[in-house]
């Protein structure tokens, strides 16, 4: 027994030296970055602010989601309706709304076009490789739902003379559990793949949180290094889940209806549920024929699936439980070409095509008191739209550089639209950089926005989507300044932002019919400071800080605090690595106060604001040996209770209660990797 654990001593403290090395080898790395300009530049030449995220920040990371990693970061706020497994999980950057940010899996957007936003609880983490955020208006490049910034994330690929096998399993409280598989090689020469397989789910918090989801992607690569590389990416995603409403005011009780419970003290919602599958294909060509240009293609396909069943206790007729059932599917065909020019030195021009076509269909189903189907409203509808852009770099030398782009998209419904973007860099010493990036941004209307068929809710009530919505549009401005110290070893990075939103989509009441239309005006300014500091002494610290003034203007002037935007995020990240094999990532976050409701459009005053609160979330990961690591991660510490949104709750008596969706609580994650 001495011997084995002389042993797995001896293994894990190499380990830690490995660990360590690597670190210093990623720390002391002058980044590079893709998504920003489509083009390959280091982060000092990128005019926008931008974050990045590799494999071993994410092993790293006590996040229980891409969403929660995500979260950690200056700028993002990551918000989800509370503490069901479910939860939709959507990324605000810099106070601007889940569906002006454009999130990417390999260059190929995951946003829902019915929604317009996209649910980052839904990607897997055991696939990706690396994350990359760039902040502030990408509309030239990316076009419509990229207002606030860009989130891509680049999957593994195999690697060369390395065959990568991973198996992980996981179990946790509320009945949590992971497992996953995932392998890589180059198998014929050139021609390689990555696969990944996992399933995950949990009981939840409440009744009817639970959640199971199943997933996989696979991935081809024919690598001939800069002459050509293609590469084929697919995946598969399906899950369900219960969908448990707000948390139901004290003193509630059980209610049911024949037998069959409606509500209870945890939960508004014991009935309704759904089930959502997506599926994704991408096929990427680059190709760099000469010295001077580089060509790249990409085609992409995506089929979403989405239902949702939705029971209610009926108060006008006792014993009835009606509701509906939709279904929602989308499919959107993509393609793109652009080709890179480098006509002379320090000069490069990029020029390329973007076109997309969406079909929308919307099925939803009247169920009667017993959940039989007594009506089917039907939508159907597609639309279109092609981009072309242009963006344009020059260095002239060491100390500045300029950047001019331009696009002009033209979208079947709402027309053309023309969006410029400007940058600046100036580099005074090797080790700063002063980042000026002013971009035009815009949004379409949705699919739902357009589309919705006309519902009749009875009583004369309603709604129906509005096919004469303008796009939003607007301005975003940010100024950055970024500094090394210490051989590196310090990062330090101070950002004002300031941006504004024109026609914002707001589903209002207009007589008895819901509709959208183009009711607001949105803006913000604030500030971003981040620090990175380490490694030092097997030692590394993380602090930013965010400040965001974000205002709602309705129609008739009345100018207030957004809704559930925070003026204040602060985080602090630090990683230790002990010599005998062992990291450990401490996370500490605080969320300021929100207002959250608003009882009437001209009110200045929030009738109801959500507290601020600290979280602190742990994980340690122990090297056992060359192939093994046991990994222990405590979410919510000290098990701080929060709120993320509120609703109404309509008791059986027809009292209407305002409520709330509550974070998580304390959650404990024991797991096991064998890594070949």
């Amino acid at each position: 027994m001495m011997m084995l654990a002389s042993f797995l001593l001896f293994q894990t403290m190499a380990s830690a030296d490995e660990n360590a090395k690597q670190q210093e080898a990623v720390a002391t790395m002058d980044e590079v970055v893709v998504t920003a300009t489509k083009t390959k530049e280091l982060r000092k030449d990128v005019p926008n602010s931008i974050i990045l995220i590799d494999d071993l920040d994410i092993k790293e990371s006590p996040a229980t989601s891409v969403g929660d990693l995500l979260g950690c970061e200056s700028g993002l706020d990551w918000r989800t309706r509370g503490n069901y497994g479910g939860a939709a999980e959507g990324i605000h950057i810099r106070g601007m709304g889940s569906d002006g940010t454009q999130i990417l899996v390999n260059g190929i957007t995951v946003n829902s076009p019915s929604l317009g936003s996209a649910d980052t609880g839904k990607i897997p983490t055991n696939n990706i490789e690396r994350i990359e955020i760039v902040k502030g208006s990408g509309s030239v490049l990316y076009g419509s739902g990229a207002m606030g910034g860009i989130v891509n994330i680049i999957t593994k690929s195999p690697k060369r003379d390395q065959t990568d096998l991973k198996l992980s399993a996981g179990y946790g409280s509320e009945n949590t559990y992971q497992t996953s598989a995932e392998h890589g090689m180059f198998f014929l020469g050139d021609l390689g793949y990555y696969i990944t397989a996992s399933t995950s789910g949990t009981d939840g918090f409440r009744d009817n949180a639970d959640h199971e989801q199943n997933d996989m992607s696979l991935k081809f690569e024919l690598d001939k290094g800069e002459k050509l590389n293609i590469s084929l990416y697919a995946d598969y995603i399906d899950r369900q889940s219960g969908s448990p409403g707000p948390e139901t005011p004290p003193g509630t009780t059980l209610f049911s209806v024949r037998g069959i419970p409606v509500y209870n003290s945890e939960s508004a919602s014991l009935l309704n549920e759904q089930n959502e599958t997506d599926k994704h294909l991408v096929l990427k060509i680059k190709s760099k024929p000469l010295a001077w240009l580089g060509l790249n293609f990409q085609t992409d396909y995506t089929d979403m699936k989405s239902d949702f069943y939705l029971r209610y206790y009926d108060g006008w007729t006792p014993g009835n439980l009606p509701g509906s059932s939709s279904e929602t599917i989308n499919q959107i065909f993509g393609v793109e070409g652009n080709a890179e020019i480098t006509p002379f030195k320090n000069a490069t021009l990029l020029a390329g095509i973007q076109y997309k076509k969406y079909d929308w269909k919307n099925t939803s189903l009247t169920l009667d008191g017993f959940g039989n189907g007594t009506s089917q409203l039907k939508g159907e509808n597609d639309l279109y739209t092609t981009g072309i852009f242009g963006e344009a770099q020059y260095r002239p030398n060491k100390y500045i550089k300029g950047i001019i782009g331009l696009r002009h998209e033209d979208h079947s419904i709402f027309g053309s639209k023309v969006l410029p973007r400007y940058g600046l860099i100036i580099n005074p010493v090797e080790t700063t950089t002063l980042k000026i990036n002013i971009g035009k941004h815009f949004k379409a209307p949705t699919p739902n926005d357009l589309f919705w068929p006309k519902e009749d809710w009875g009583w004369g009530w309603g709604a129906e989507g509005n096919a004469n919505l303008k796009p939003e549009t607007g301005m975003h401005s940010d100024i950055s300044i970024e500094q090394t110290l210490l051989d590196k070893k310090i990062f330090l990075s101070l950002t004002y932002f300031k941006w504004d939103i024109e026609d914002k989509i707001e589903w209002a009441l207009d007589g008895t019919i819901y509709r959208p239309d183009n009711l607001s005006e949105y803006e913000a300014d604030g500030w971003e400071l981040g620090t990175k500091i380490g490694p030092f002494n097997n030692m590394t610290l993380a602090l930013d800080y965010t400040y965001t003034d974000a205002k709602e203007k309705k129609a008739g002037g009345v100018e207030r605090k957004a809704r559930y935007t925070s003026n204040i995020f602060f985080k602090a990240a630090l990683t230790y690595w002990f010599d005998f094999g062992m990291d450990l990532t401490t996370i500490v976050r605080y969320t300021g106060k929100r207002p959250a409701v608003y009882a009437l459009a001209t009110d200045k005053t929030p009738e109801t604001v959500l507290s601020g609160y600290w979280m602190v979330d742990l994980k340690a990961n122990q090297k056992i040996g060359e192939n093994w690591t046991l990994s222990c991660q405590l979410n919510n510490l000290f098990n701080k209770g929060y709120d993320t949104y509120s609703e109404n709750f309509r008791d059986q008596f027809g009292a209407s209660t305002l409520s709330y969706y509550s974070g998580a609580g304390r959650s404990v994650f024991l797991s096991l990797d064998y890594q070949f």
